[in-house]
């Protein structure tokens, strides 16, 4: 009887580790194998670690990495020990414990990319709270941004790992240690701190993980404070992606997992388990209790606080220059017929993730809790769940991007729920197996002498007593698909977009209101789906309780309820499965051709306007991406990828059509005043430009430059943000018309007094200088002068400088994806209507005539037009990132 037991249990093994060899170990393992492979070639080397390793900066990040981790590690632990300590060991009110439960675990119903985002429009110079304090608090760039990023960002995962084993600590203790005479801390360290001490441990590697592997932030706050996160970024999505070295240093911010993972092996002896759990009165103590009360208010309000600017800056005219109320914002974005598509999606991607997600936590947890198979076995299903908590998003998207591309899995839904399910294994199955380990250990021994089997059993006992726990776990995985990016966002296709990629996509177009109102609807349908999920497990909690003594009517009750409910639960997820995996409702066919594009939003729509006007309404289907991570997909992807045609940067065509030679020729004249290659043709040339914020200009009494040059002045030290050439193209007009103007050894004395005047400001998004200027945190930025132009047109205090070294510009081209039989003969009719139809409209954004017979009207020409004598390719492109990198 044990050995069928074993063998039913061996089989639960058996689907697990084939599910995570599958869908983790070799995707990763691919990946990683890149580390020893130069792009571009076949042979293995290591030439690619002694890149890495002697770039300038890198042992700096994985330093500031490790100690921005560790401060935010240690002060989360700290807060959310606090916390709990106040809901389980002072007499405070039921509502205010209640309170503390829930603002808590606020921050991890948004997205983290929303994160960044608050910090700049609470704590910035011209954010919510610096308003009402009068004043600016502190530096929100660097490491204070990032400690208070990702101190919020940790904080419900470690309050709810520290509240929940609270909960199974025997008070009755307390009482017996103070008989015993000891002081106040003694009893405090033995009955408290050391049945804790495992789970303290445990919060601080998760949350120093979570804080290494997090991007997000970074991304918005860091400043010059660079973290390994970053360089992985910029390595695999740079202005010149470089797939060996991001492998390496993915590899790199793997190492310490194998630490963590020895690490709490030895914490395990530490843990302590009770037979029973007493009720115990607690000691009456007003001073504990008003000390308790202040300080978790005091965390509830900040938390808070930094949260409330997305309810209160969707609904100004223009923040915060004109603060009148509106819905302007909330309208536009629910008039925006892809919204309805990409919230439908979210939900029901997040609905399978949950169901999915659960039934392999649970099948986890019965591995290691309730089975006797050997310790071997059972250490796998850990280990694996150590890895999936401390590998990054990013690298789970893009190990899948490389392993999955050309498959069937490729741009489904199926794909981003199975990421979803082993990106956040982890928690969901230490509280399945803390869950199991609680219940009585004689069930299934007790079951099968009656003559059931070990899964009647499962079914039958173990699963109607998890129940609470199995919502739980079902809920945590709800939540965290709906508000997941960093690995959806290279595998969401054009017909499989989620909010999360809707957001990021916002942020490219600099439409921050617009990101507030989709973080709003994510907060809400979180809540809602929260209560719901609460709501149920006290429901089942509360029926067992009154049917306690009744064995036989709870126990037909509960098997009568769980089907139900089971089958409710499976035919839903089925429904949901079957219109996710059809990409029903959303309004999209097979027949349309899908468009990738970098380009702005006044591109998007001049082309738009060309189509829907000469009869292709409703035959194509847009997506855009940031200029680096459509590249990441034109490289790593090559002909397999999803688009029928893409408008890109030229130089990225260029290096992806010479790595996979995947574009076709174009069938129509392209009659341009350079010369383009046969297999794409130009729709926009955009230009360099330096960009002011006028109001900030005036208060602190600075005069307005006339030159890059000029940006080097100490007067401008603080007030100036740029772009990062190694992260983004834009700043690559910069560094072109100083090396024109100066040489490349004057213009490397100009851009390490830029570097330094911009200090913290030295941004990887091209977009962000422009984002900076608008939200007043800096004077002047260099950014697309077209961006200035529009937010000058508004009525923004913004406005636009010609640089005396140049309006330098790159241009963005149409090509058709060659596809073989599978090319759609429409995509090159739409490239030729772009092309012949739209360049007049595109032409009165983007001025710089391109093809014979175009002029530029007087009103729109820029004040200094250059052209770089070189030809621009990436090889000039990775030369003159070099040339920035020894400015820093």
């Amino acid at each position: 009887m044990q050995k069928r037991k074993n063998r039913e249990v061996k089989l639960v093994f058996a689907v697990l580790t084939a599910i995570f060899l599958i869908f983790l170990a070799i995707p990763v393992a691919g990946l990683l194998m890149k580390s020893f492979v130069l792009d571009g070639s076949t042979g293995i080397t290591m030439e690619n670690y002694q890149q890495v390793f002697a770039s300038k900066g890198f042992a700096e990040a994985v330093e500031n990495s490790i100690l921005i981790s560790c401060c935010s590690a240690l002060i989360t632990t700290i807060l959310a020990f606090l916390l709990a300590y106040t809901i389980h060991y002072t007499n405070t009110g039921k509502r205010y414990k209640a309170l503390i439960g829930k603002a808590a675990v606020l921050p991890m119903l948004l997205p983290t990319i929303t994160y960044g985002f608050a910090i700049i429009y609470s704590f910035g110079k011209q954010g919510l709270l610096t308003k009402l304090f009068g004043r600016q608090l502190f530096d929100i760039y660097g490491f204070n941004g990032l400690l208070l990023g990702y101190v919020i960002y940790t904080l419900p995962i470690s309050f709810m790992l520290i509240h929940n084993t609270m909960g199974y600590v025997d008070k009755k203790y307390m009482i017996v240690s103070r008989l015993m005479g000891d002081s106040p801390w003694q009893t405090f360290q033995m009955t408290v701190l050391r049945p804790l001490l495992g789970t303290l441990a445990s919060s601080f590697i998760q949350t120093f993980f979570l804080c290494f592997t997090d991007f997000g932030i970074p991304a918005s706050v860091g400043g010059r404070f660079e973290v390994v996160a970053s360089v992985l970024y910029k390595q695999m999505l740079g202005s010149v992606p470089n797939f060996g070295n991001g492998a390496v240093v993915a590899l790199i911010m793997l190492i310490p997992s194998v630490v963590s993972i020895t690490v709490l092996r030895v914490l395990e002896k530490y843990n302590i388990r009770y037979n029973r759990i007493s009720v115990v009165e607690l000691k009456k103590s007003r001073v504990r209790d008003a000390a308790f009360t202040v300080i978790s208010a005091a965390v509830m309000l900040s938390v808070i606080s930094i949260f409330a600017v997305i309810f209160v800056v969707p609904f100004v005219s223009e923040w915060p220059y004109d603060i009148t109320f509106t819905f302007d914002h909330v309208k536009a974005v629910f008039e925006d017929s892809s919204l309805s598509d990409v919230y439908i999606n979210s939900v029901l991607v997040a609905l399978v993730t949950a169901f999915a997600g659960t039934l392999l936590a649970y099948g986890g947890a019965l591995v290691t809790a309730r089975s006797t198979v050997n310790a071997k076995l059972k250490n796998i299903i850990e280990g694996i769940a150590l890895i999936t908590n401390t590998i990054p998003g990013m690298v789970i998207g893009l190990a899948y991007l490389f392993s999955f591309s050309g498959t069937a899995l490729q741009n489904t839904f199926a794909i981003i729920i199975i990421c979803n399910t082993i990106h956040f294994f982890s928690t969901p199955y230490l509280m399945m197996k803390n869950s199991l380990s609680k219940m009585n250990a004689s069930w299934e021994t007790t079951a099968m002498l009656m003559g059931d089997n070990w899964a009647k059993t499962i079914i039958r006992v173990v699963t109607p007593n998890a129940f609470s726990t199995l919502l739980e776990v079902f809920s945590y995985y709800f939540v965290n698909a709906m508000v997941t990016v960093s690995a959806v966002i290279f595998i969401a296709g054009t017909r499989t977009m989620v909010i999360t990629t809707k957001i990021k996509e916002l942020q490219y177009f600099n439409k921050y209101n617009e990101i507030f109102v989709l973080s709003l609807l994510i907060l809400f349908t979180n809540m809602i789906s929260k209560y719901i999920f609460q709501k149920l497990a006290e429901k089942s909690q509360k029926k067992g309780k009154n049917q306690k003594g009744k064995k036989k009517d709870m126990k037909m009750t509960m098997k009568k309820n769980f089907k139900k409910i089971a089958a409710f639960a499976l035919a839903a997820v089925m429904g949901v499965s079957a219109m996710s995996l059809t990409g029903c409702g959303n309004g999209k066919t097979d027949d349309q051709v899908i468009i990738y594009s970098n380009a702005d939003d006044e591109a998007i729509e001049s082309m738009k306007h060309a189509l829907d006007g000469n009869g292709y309404k409703d035959q194509y289907v847009f997506q855009t991406f940031g200029t680096s991570e459509l590249g990441g997909k034109l490289l790593a992807e090559g002909a397999d990828i999803e688009a029928d045609m893409v408008t890109m940067s030229t130089f990225y065509t260029d290096s992806a059509q010479a790595q996979n030679k995947m574009f076709q020729k174009l069938t129509f004249d392209v009659k341009t005043l350079d010369k383009f290659p046969e297999y794409c043709a130009p729709i926009t040339a955009q230009e360099g430009t330096i960009i002011v914020n006028t109001e900030m200009m005036k208060e602190n009494n600075l005069d307005m430059p006339k030159s890059l040059k000029d940006l080097a002045d100490p007067k401008y030290e603080g007030f100036i943000s740029v772009t990062d050439v190694s992260s983004s193209s834009t700043a690559w007009l910069m560094i072109q018309a100083l090396i024109s103007e100066y040489g490349e050894s004057g213009a490397k004395d100009v851009l390490k007094g830029i570097y330094k005047n911009a200090g913290d400001h030295i941004e990887d998004s091209g977009s962000a200088p422009l984002k900076k200027v608008r939200a007043g945190e800096v004077a002047i930025g260099f950014g697309l002068r077209q961006q200035a132009v529009a937010d000058k047109a508004k009525g923004l205090p913004v406005d636009f400088v010609d640089p005396e070294e140049g309006n330098f510009s790159l241009t963005e081209s149409v090509s058709v994806v060659d596809k073989g039989d599978k090319t759609k003969a429409k995509a090159m009719e739409m490239a030729q209507c772009i092309i012949e139809k739209g360049r007049e409209e595109l032409q009165s954004y983007y001025p710089i005539a391109l093809y014979e017979g175009e002029t530029t009207a007087d009103g729109n020409i820029s004040g200094n037009p250059k052209v770089f004598a070189e030809p621009l390719t990436v090889d000039l492109l990775k030369k003159h990132q070099e040339l920035s990198e020894m400015c820093k």
